[in-house]
Formats: structure tokens, C-alpha cells, sequence
């Protein structure tokens, strides 16, 4: 008898939602086990597949840092929009975790345009799948919130890309295309 798995379809292809002024909010199901999707939030090498390297101390107030290096996630002859040109290969932007208890919480803050940004990442097991709420706080204006959107929306789907061992879809056209979407969807702050 075969597991019967929760629609993944809806909740894996809904956008990314304004909870409070400066908090975004992303759900999406994954396949399990729980302990290879965090392998992909800590691990320096799986995460930078998907999002970015850098070391991480997965312990509380650990030191951690990501290094973006978009030129590795754009597929072959992407074309780079012209106000990300300078941010393809950036320098590492140190951060901070606030809480890590593995496999199901990791919480860190980071340097993000006008102040310190908070990520929290939480893993829950449901069925076969591990459902990830991911909560970005302390975005401060729309145009931030905007790409952060955009952003998360087009990394997660890397993600599940990896997970579900397909290929990587394109980068630059669908995070283009969520820009897009995302500033007729959110308010402002």
C-alpha cells in the first residue's frame, strides 16, 4: 500500500505573503526525509547549490556568513538583468545565528540593504514530505520586500529542484518574472 502524500501543487506554487509591515512569509512542501532538507540549510556546499555558501556554527549565537554566487545558479547563457550585474559574485555577508535545533528550526540574521534582516527557517514532517515555512523580517520598504520575494521564491524552487533531482531550472528569467509578479501582489510597507 502506497503512502498517500498531501497536494504539494498548491502550496508549492502559491506566492510568498505579507504577514505584518516588514515580515514575509513562504510555504512550500518538499520531499522528506527531514534530516536531507536540513543537510540543505547548514551544510556550506549543498546550500550554496541552491542559495548561497558560507560557513555556519549550527549552534545558538554561532557565527555564520553567505557567500552569493548567482553567476553558479544562472543556467547557460542567461542574461543578467542590468541592476543585478554587480551583485553576481558578492563579497561574504556576515551574519549571526540566533537559533538552530536541528532538524526542525534554524533562525539567523544577516546584513540586508538598510539593517539586519532575520530568516527563519522551520522543517515539520508531514506524510513522506517536510513542509518549510520560511519568515524573512525587518524588510523596511517595499522595493526590498519586493526582491526578497522574488528572491526566496526563485532560491526555494532551486531547492526543490535539487530535492526532487531534476534540473535547475532558470534563475534570472523567473526571478525577473516574480519581480514583476511580486510588486503588483505585496503592499507597501
Amino acid at each position: 500500500m502506497s503512502a498517500i502524500l498531501p497536494n504539494t501543487q498548491s502550496v508549492n506554487q502559491s506566492y510568498g505573503v505579507p504577514l505584518e509591515p516588514g515580515t514575509l512569509q513562504l510555504e512550500r512542501l518538499l520531499p522528506g526525509p527531514i534530516e536531507r532538507v536540513w543537510s540543505y540549510l547548514v551544510e556550506p556546499e549543498k546550500r550554496r547549490k541552491w542559495f548561497a555558501g558560507g560557513q555556519m556554527e549550527q549552534r545558538n549565537g554561532g557565527y555564520m556568513e553567505l557567500q552569493f554566487r548567482h553567476r553558479e545558479l544562472s543556467q547557460p547563457g542567461e542574461e543578467v538583468p542590468e541592476n543585478y550585474r554587480s551583485t553576481q559574485d558578492m563579497e561574504p555577508a556576515p551574519g549571526k545565528v540566533i537559533r538552530c535545533t536541528p532538524p526542525t528550526l534554524l533562525v539567523f540574521e544577516w546584513e540586508f540593504c538598510e539593517g539586519m534582516s532575520e530568516v527563519t527557517f522551520e522543517l515539520s514532517p508531514e506524510g513522506e514530505s517536510v513542509r518549510l515555512v520560511l519568515t524573512h523580517r525587518r524588510l523596511l520598504h517595499k522595493e526590498n520586500k519586493v526582491s526578497v520575494a522574488a528572491g526566496w521564491h526563485t532560491h526555494v524552487g532551486l531547492l526543490m529542484d535539487l530535492l526532487e533531482n531534476r534540473e535547475l531550472g532558470p534563475f534570472w528569467p523567473e526571478h525577473e518574472r516574480l519581480m514583476k509578479e511580486y510588486d503588483e501582489r505585496l503592499p507597501e510597507c
